[in-house]
């Protein structure tokens, strides 16, 4: 028994409810933010004083984030999961409607503001994977997390849809519609997350002592867990954002590169149907390393060629490798605190993951800019290598004490 077990009522079944509900949120979130993504950086091009800021609100998106993990992780703990939810999504609600102000008026200062609050809105929504885990026993815990990840291949489809549907659906003020549309589906978000059924008394039981951060630290699996996700997150995002710019450079269309996107998401999110069931089977540290090894596959194939199938099964292979990093070190995580730790562990190891992406984020275009794609990939290689060397060393431990 973990940690994270004592003295826990579990419910398979209202964590099976819960896990449905929290992937639609997952949905309505994901698709916010590859609405986001995907028009953000165009924005900063058109309303930006230079172009050389026109990335700076996607990187607000990720700094928001990275700041607001650890309120958003303490907050729910005082008020709950459930009202927690639905105040991240009214945040996010106000940062698109304050998106769409800012396009009309042309201010980059009030956009950079609308990416900051989806950022915050984003640290309250990444919580979802941790409440699918919340009421469900050690064995279904994995299949829960899963599940909800898959909200992310509904949020692909969706917000790539929704960014074509909506360009210029507020002509001549382009991409206005795609911020209008990101305010109905933050708000429908608000109304979604009012059904998650998870009560606040069994977030906060304390199950023994609660200890010093210090000492939870000093649990390798947990140093395993966050270093498993926080890598597996910051080196697809690396790769991600230097990926588009990099085919454009190549001589391929906006089309091309899009299109790598979408599969590259669908390669995040689609593997979650069936991640749990691996996980379950053979255990996360395995499924951890298997992600790591993705990763660095994807890197050779970014570094054999600049073909159009060069590009593709780069993201793709990177996507896959963050579905297993990433949802095998949430899974890892959730066994390595007491309930009553749930909140300072998590928003410390959300702050761990998006603090990383957000150096990669702003990373990655300098190396891009500065040594070429190849950098980009290269840059994987040594990073795999200490996290594949923990993971061995953990697991030789544990088979040593046991």
């Amino acid at each position: 028994m973990s940690v994270a077990d004592i003295t826990v009522q579990f419910d398979d079944s209202r964590a099976r409810r819960n896990a449905f509900i929290l992937a639609i949120g997952q949905a309505l979130y994901g698709s916010a933010t590859v609405i986001m993504f995907t028009t953000a950086g165009l924005i900063g091009v058109e309303i930006a004083p230079s172009k050389a800021w026109a990335t700076l609100p996607i990187s607000a998106f990720v700094i928001g984030t990275a700041l607001s993990t650890i309120p958003a992780a303490m907050l729910m703990k005082r008020i709950g999961r459930r009202p927690g939810f639905m105040l991240g999504a009214l945040g996010g609600t106000i940062g698109a409607l304050v998106g769409v102000y800012a396009i009309y008026t042309r201010s980059f200062p009030l956009f950079i503001l609308a990416t900051v609050l989806q950022g915050v809105y984003q640290a309250f929504a990444q919580h979802s994977r941790f409440a699918a885990a919340d009421m469900a026993s050690p064995a279904f815990r994995p299949k829960v997390i899963s599940w909800v990840m898959t909200g992310g291949v509904a949020a692909g489809l969706l917000g790539t849809s929704l960014v074509m549907f909506t360009t210029d659906l507020l002509a001549p003020v382009t991409f206005a519609g795609c911020y209008a549309a990101m305010v109905v589906i933050c708000a429908l978000a608000i109304g979604v997350m009012g059904f998650v059924d998870i009560p606040h008394k069994e977030q906060s039981v304390a199950a023994g002592a609660v200890r010093p951060l210090s000492e939870i630290l000093q649990q390798p699996r947990l140093l395993v867990a966050m270093i498993a996700a926080t890598l597996s997150y910051g080196m697809m995002n690396l790769v991600m954002t230097a990926a588009p710019i990099a085919m454009i450079d190549c001589g391929f269309t906006t089309a091309n590169a899009a299109w790598v996107i979408q599969w590259h998401v669908l390669a995040m999110f689609v593997p979650s149907f069936f991640t749990g069931q691996i996980i379950a089977r053979v255990g996360a540290e395995k499924v951890c390393a298997t992600g790591l090894i993705m990763l660095g596959c994807a890197a050779i194939a970014g570094l054999l060629g600049i073909t159009f199938g060069n590009f593709a099964v780069n993201l793709i292979l990177l996507g896959l490798g963050w579905n297993f990093g990433f949802i095998g070190g949430t899974t890892l995580l959730t066994d390595c605190y007491r309930p009553a730790e749930r909140a300072k562990v998590q928003g410390l190891n959300d702050f761990a993951v998006f603090g990383t992406v957000a150096v990669a984020s702003l990373t990655s275009g300098k190396l891009l800019y500065w040594f070429g794609w190849g950098s980009v990939n290269i840059a994987i290689f040594p990073i795999v290598a200490v996290a594949l060397s923990l993971i061995l060393w953990v697991t030789l431990r544990r088979r040593a004490i046991a």
